[in-house]
């Protein structure tokens, strides 16, 4: 009865000021596992944890002060550290926080993309003759600096386009192209590797581009193996294999105009590290 007493006691004392502040606190902490989740961050995370914990027992138990003294000179190095090991992840979320603008999708016309109808067709056609593809949906961070670094087009699409741009002797096919609104505006672009590990031998280097561009940004990238004329579409840091051509349209309209029920048929997580 005492231990309930006290309890009472205590819970009388918390304002709704209080209950605000444990919420907001709760809400950053979710978010921090949210961003991070399915990141390398997460296996970084818990090394740091146990590291942490390790340094803890040592310093409180075996009351070691050389140790100790090297902990707590290293402490504000580790701190400035912390920014550069999880650089990724910060990027990505002070992107997020400054695209408030995504959130408007829902009051957007729910017309497919013409883009997208175009890209579909070509990638049956891709698909069949075996012939490599990447093509990256722009959407609302910026990718000038990728498309800098290939063949400017500014061009209407079309499928013979873009398999003309795709077939194996021309010397756009060996990149990306990279769509923004409803005109190509590069080919022949280069992306940043993706660092993770992909176990499927079958993911070359485009599909490793891929996925790295979906890392840095909330582009939509669409992969046709030169291998197997499998599509896989990578979004959000994630690479989603064996997608069925017949609904590319759909996915990509889902995944360019914002969240939706669930369509993906086949979602494969990589390992990231």
């Amino acid at each position: 009865m005492e231990l309930f007493d006290t309890l009472l006691e205590r819970l009388a004392l918390i304002r709704i000021v209080d209950v605000i502040d444990i919420l907001l606190v709760t809400l950053i902490i979710f978010g921090v596992l949210m961003l991070i989740r399915g990141t390398r961050a997460v296996q970084l995370l818990r090394g740091l944890l146990v590291l942490t914990a390790i340094i803890f027992v040592l310093a409180q138990i075996f009351e070691l002060r050389g140790f100790t003294w090297l902990v707590d000179n290293m402490l504000p190095v580790l701190l400035l550290a912390i920014p550069v090991i999880f650089q990724p992840e910060l990027r990505r979320a002070l992107e997020q926080l400054g695209l408030a603008g995504r959130y408007l999708r829902f009051f957007r016309r729910d017309e497919i993309n013409p883009v997208v109808m175009t890209f579909k067709d070509a990638a049956l056609r891709l698909s069949q003759r075996r012939h490599g593809a990447l093509v990256v949906f722009e959407q609302d961070t910026g990718l000038q600096e990728y498309v800098d670094t290939g063949v400017k087009l500014d061009a209407t699409p079309s499928p013979e386009l873009f398999l003309t741009i795709f077939n194996k002797h021309t010397e756009l096919h060996d990149g990306a192209i990279i769509v923004r609104g409803d005109r190509l505006a590069a080919a022949a672009c280069v992306l940043p590797l993706s660092t993770s590990s992909l176990s499927d031998r079958q993911m070359g280097l485009r599909h490793r581009a891929a996925l790295g561009i979906s890392e840095v940004s909330d582009a939509v990238a669409v992969v046709v193996s030169e291998e197997t004329g499998q599509v896989s579409i990578a979004h959000n840091g994630r690479i989603l294999r064996r997608q069925e051509i017949a609904r590319l349209d759909s996915i990509l309209h889902a995944l360019l105009t914002g969240p939706r029920q669930p369509i993906l048929g086949r979602e494969s997580r990589e390992p990231r590290g």
